[in-house]
């Protein structure tokens, strides 16, 4: 039987390219739910082409244009955060890939969980805001929750068959981005186009500034966390400039098992879709004659202090790593806009992690009003920078 997906975030990087692993398994595959936060030119041609039950634009502005576009195809549209969450649940819906932006994907998570369905999580920040209650509940309601960044996918693969030996260690590795070996005087001048020269991933803005300061690999430490249920001194990162090692795990009688394959989201994407089976791809595959020499080094967390940030927010816990990605998405946005320097991102989110108010046992409320708590005083402090 095929199974039958909701792609939350359809227009986004994983998102499209989630779609091509839908093309190439038309047999395995099929698209019941799409949906979009404002991109509705796209959207609407996506939904022209896979025929979805159902699709969503966030955007209220849009609706009409979208509602236009796709009643001739007897295809029902919807908008709104709320009706984001409301389709997950729809029954003729068998798995949820999450590759929403930022906080935005948490609520609707939750509600595909609570409706029974197996989740296919892109979106790292939905862990690292809430990853006790959103792990909690995949327990209680038999959820199991496959991870589609590329580290967490290596790192799962490299389980498979191994469930039952202990893990000493996971290493994530990281590429370490363009401004890799770079130091303080350096980094000083950086300009946002170059920040958003990624040397070997193709991703979106957001995700392309967390790599370069290091927090996107930080926030994969924390839902690694979650993801595995580790603790922190379990959790090592390398960084691996030649992105073939996708990450590693280390088992307690010292053996490693390494996940490799070129840097191309598109595989971890179809293995999360389709797993427990291996299905053929097209795309390109990795060949020792194209790169003959591996190298490893420590990550630089004086200049790089994202990082240590984010293994402080995991290390104090609570509400600490909500406060975190909060202040990062209004840093990088701001960064984006030209407002601050590539060097103020850290000193931003560490100003709003020593201000914020901290609760140990934060309920979803809590976490809701954290994120608005920290978001504003983040927007506060741009002004004096």
């Amino acid at each position: 039987m095929k199974r039958r997906l909701a792609i939350l975030g359809s227009t986004g990087s994983i998102g499209t390219q989630a779609l091509e692993v839908v093309k190439q398994h038309p047999d395995k595959l099929d698209i019941e739910v799409l949906t979009a936060h404002s991109n509705a030119p796209l959207l609407i041609r996506q939904a022209m082409e896979f025929m979805p039950n159902a699709v969503v634009i966030g955007k209220e502005s849009m609706y009409e244009r979208v509602f236009e576009a796709l009643d001739p195809y007897d295809i029902k549209v919807f908008h709104g955060s709320d009706s984001i969450e409301q389709v997950v649940e729809m029954d003729t819906v068998d798995m949820v890939l999450v590759a929403l932006v930022g906080w935005s994907g948490l609520k609707p998570t939750l509600r595909a969980i609570n409706a029974g369905k197996p989740i296919a999580l892109a979106n790292k920040e939905t862990l690292v805001v809430a990853g006790e209650l959103v792990t909690k509940l995949a327990r209680e309601k038999g959820v199991n929750i496959y991870p589609v960044d590329s580290e967490h996918s290596a790192v799962f693969q490299c389980l498979a068959g191994e469930f039952h030996n202990p893990v000493e260690k996971i290493i994530l590795t990281a590429s370490g981005g363009p401004f890799r070996g770079m130091k303080h005087d350096e980094l000083v001048k950086v300009t946002r186009e170059q920040a958003l020269k990624h040397p070997n991933w193709n991703m979106g803005c957001k995700v392309t500034i967390d790599s370069a300061t290091l927090m996107n690999k930080g926030l994969e430490v924390i839902e690694a966390k979650w993801l595995f249920n580790l603790q922190m001194n379990q959790i090592e990162v390398v960084v691996h400039p030649q992105s073939i090692i996708h990450s590693m795990v280390q088992f307690a009688d010292g053996s490693i098992k390494a996940q490799m394959g070129l840097p191309d989201m598109r595989l971890p994407i179809q293995y999360a879709l389709t797993y427990p089976q291996r299905l053929p791809s097209q795309f390109p595959k990795f060949s020792f004659d194209q790169c003959l020499q591996f190298t490893f080094e420590k990550p630089d967390k004086e200049n790089f202090r994202c990082l240590s940030l984010a293994y402080e927010a995991m290390r104090l816990g609570g509400n600490m790593p909500c406060i975190m990605n909060a202040a990062d998405e209004v840093a990088v946005h701001a960064f984006l806009r030209e407002e601050i320097t590539f060097l103020q991102i850290p000193e931003l989110i560490e100003q709003c992690m020593a201000n914020a108010g901290f609760v140990g046992n934060p309920t979803l409320n809590d976490y809701e009003s954290t994120d608005n708590e920290a978001r504003a005083f983040a927007t506060e402090l741009l002004r004096k920078f």
